[in-house]
Formats: structure tokens, sequence, C-alpha cells
């Protein structure tokens, strides 16, 4: 398969950019109207990521067909938009002819057929993955659960409490895409900010971000008795055995203190049953003191001997504390040697942390941050309007 032709072909469509985009889906609903229930009413940012994911996953099928567990799970991930395996090849017919149109006399019957061999392995990938959670795994495309409990913390943070109304597994550090009834069809990740409980619960922190479509919403509008939807749990970058490590650095920005939260908690459930406790020290930052939304709870930890905790606050001259960008402050004046980090937060405090850290001595394959959902190009960012991780979830039929 020529990857070559692939990754040129498809730089040349996202030149033409929103042209490229909307000619994409007039021709899937025009061709497929059935599908068109599958998309949010309002597509105006969804649109592009969808287009985008697809295009990237395919002309980069060489990768991803060395390590498919990333298609694999948006296999799996893609039934809860009611996708089955009569649905891939609409797409795949309309990304083929979106290509046709834009290349003109450029596309060759060899371009075609690459693209629609790279495609063919993408989808059966994806349709082998869901059939096997569904029929053998018994997994559900998605779980039903509970809005229990709602605290605001802030004036941009709410926290709530779900329990889901059928077992849902997941480890500490892992994350889910949840559907809220005000918002059908925009699917966005959160994490679960605490290890698993014996009831089933667990919290949820939204931010409120500037543009989100969703996040203000689920923050402001949700209620207890309001009943939302679950998908799978996905990531494994922040699931680690505490005794794998000596050292631990959790670095969070805003709202993406909750899985490192779920970390924390982890590892001193690990420390009360007699189990060995790294040395871990939290870093949270945000940008004006009253973003501190847990720091009442996190310093009554530090009672402990084997925590640490330090708020850093960036845009805030009044604050009587340590002040700065936090990745600068995690890395400033420690030793480094033997340590973790596991980072998470926006796209740029990600960048901007991993870039400090490394800058400080501490080895790339130390520090850890989830990557979901990129496409292994080298020009793709990470990030949406909505995410407070580095989470660049494909999050659309495909």
């Amino acid at each position: 398969m020529n990857v070559d032709a692939l990754r040129a072909s498809w730089r040349l469509v996202e030149r033409a950019g929103d042209e490229a985009i909307q000619y994409f889906y007039a021709h899937l609903f025009l061709a497929h109207p059935e599908v068109r229930d599958m998309f949010p009413i309002r597509m105006t940012t969804q649109r592009s990521k969808f287009f985008a994911a697809l295009g990237r996953i395919v002309s980069n099928v060489e990768t991803l067909a060395a390590d498919p567990e990333f298609v694999a799970q948006l296999g799996r991930d893609h039934r809860r938009f009611g996708a089955v395996a009569a649905h891939y090849p609409a797409a795949g017919g309309s990304l083929l002819a979106t290509l046709a149109h834009f290349h003109g006399p450029r596309w060759t019957d060899e371009l075609a057929q690459t693209w629609a061999d790279a495609y063919q392995a993408v989808a059966g990938i994806m349709i082998a993955a869901a059939e096997q959670a569904e029929q053998v795994d018994g997994q559900p495309a998605w779980w039903d659960a509970d809005i229990v409990a709602t605290e605001k913390r802030s004036i941009d943070v709410t926290v709530h409490t779900v329990r889901p109304l059928q077992p849902y597994i997941y480890e500490a550090g892992q994350s889910l895409a949840i559907e809220i009834p005000q918002r059908p069809r925009l699917w966005r990740y959160f994490s679960p900010a605490n290890s698993p409980r014996p009831d089933g619960t667990f919290d949820i922190h939204v931010q409120v971000v500037d543009g989100g479509e969703v996040s203000a919403t689920f923050a402001r509008s949700v209620r207890p008795g309001d009943r939302i939807r679950l998908g799978s749990p996905v990531g494994t970058a922040f699931v680690i055995p505490p005794q794998a490590v000596d050292n631990l650095l959790l670095i969070a920005g805003g709202s993406g203190l909750a899985p490192l939260r779920a970390v924390l908690d982890r590892v001193g459930e690990q420390v009360q049953r007699g189990g060995y406790a790294p040395r871990v020290h939290l870093f949270h930052g945000v940008r004006t003191s009253w973003n501190l939304y847990d720091d009442e709870a996190l310093t009554a930890r530090t009672e402990h001997p084997w925590f640490t905790y330090t708020p850093v606050v960036s845009e805030d001259p009044g604050f009587h504390g340590v002040q700065g960008t936090v990745g600068a402050v995690a890395a400033r004046g420690r030793d480094l040697t033997g340590a973790t980090a596991l980072v998470c937060g926006s796209p740029t405090m990600v960048a901007a942390t991993v870039s400090a850290l490394t800058a400080a001595g501490m080895p790339r394959h130390a520090i850890r941050f989830e990557t979901f959902g990129q496409a292994p190009a080298s020009d793709h960012a990470a990030g949406s309007a909505d995410a407070q991780p580095s989470f660049d979830k494909v999050g659309q039929w495909m």
C-alpha cells in the first residue's frame, strides 16, 4: 500500500478546508439520509473533527495496522451512535467522492484503489472489534447512569456524582465519554475523580470552557435525577501500579485534576492495605485562586508522610502562594532522577509541561499523558473546545 500517496493526497484535500468538509457531508447525507440522525443537530464544530479524523486515520493505515488497538477502540465506541457494519460503506463512499472531487484530474484509478483498500482495512478492524464487544464480551453500546448529587465548587467548576444502573468497571486514571440529555449526540470525555467505590458511584469534575458546546450546560443545568449515558472506559497512560514507581509527580491544569485525583486515591488505598507507598507530589495549576476547587481536601491529605501538595496560580498577583505556570513550577529546582510524571490539562498546558520537564532533565519516556484519538501524523494537534484533559477523541460515527 502506497502510504506516501495516501498522506500526500490527504494534505491536498486538507488545504481545501471548509469546502471539502461541506462537500463530504452534503454527499453523505444526500446519498444516505438514514445516517443523518447519528450526528448532532448542530454540527458547527463536530463536522470538522469527524472529517479530519477520518482522513488522518485512513492515511495512516500502515501505522495503525501495526498497533490496531486505537482503531479497535473506535469500533467499540461507535456502537453508541447506532453504527453497524452496513453503515461503514456510506462514510467510505463519501470520503472517496470528496477526494475525487478535489483532486480533479490527479485522481487516478490507482490512487482510488489505494484509498479504498486503506479504508476497508480500517473499517474491518472497527467492525470486528464492535462485533467482538457485542457478541463475545457482552459489552453494552453504552451504560445508563443517574446523577445522584451535584456540588458547585467554584464559579465554573461543578462536581457531579454519577451512579451507573449497570455494573461499570474502570481503573483509576481512565476516562469515558458522556452524553447528557440536554445535548443529545454530543459526547464529551471526562474522567472519574476517584478510584472505584464499593457502591459503584464516581465523581465527575466539569469545568465551563469558553466556546464549549457541552461543558456549560453540563456544569450548570444538569441536576440530580437526570439520566446520562456513559461510554466504555478508555486510557492507559495513568494506569500504573503504585509499586511500580518510587517518585510520582502528578501535574494537573484546571479540571485535568480529576484523573490524577483518582490516581491519588489508588495510592492511598494501596497504603491502607499495607502496601508500598511511592512519594507523591501533586501540583494543581489554575489561573486564579478561586479555581483551586479541591484545595481544602487536598491540603487535608498532606497529613500523610508520602504526599505533598502544591497549588500553583498563574494570573492572580494577590495569591499568597506559589505563582507561575504549573509545568515550570513542577520542573524547577528539584531532582527528577527516577521520577515518573503524569500530566493532565489543556493541550497547551501539557505541551508546556512536557517541554519544561525535559529541559530540566527528565527523560521523555518518564512523562505520561493521554493522547486519545490522535492519528500518528506529526502535524496533528490535540484537544477540542470542551476538553480539559489533552484528549482529541473521534467523537462521532465513522
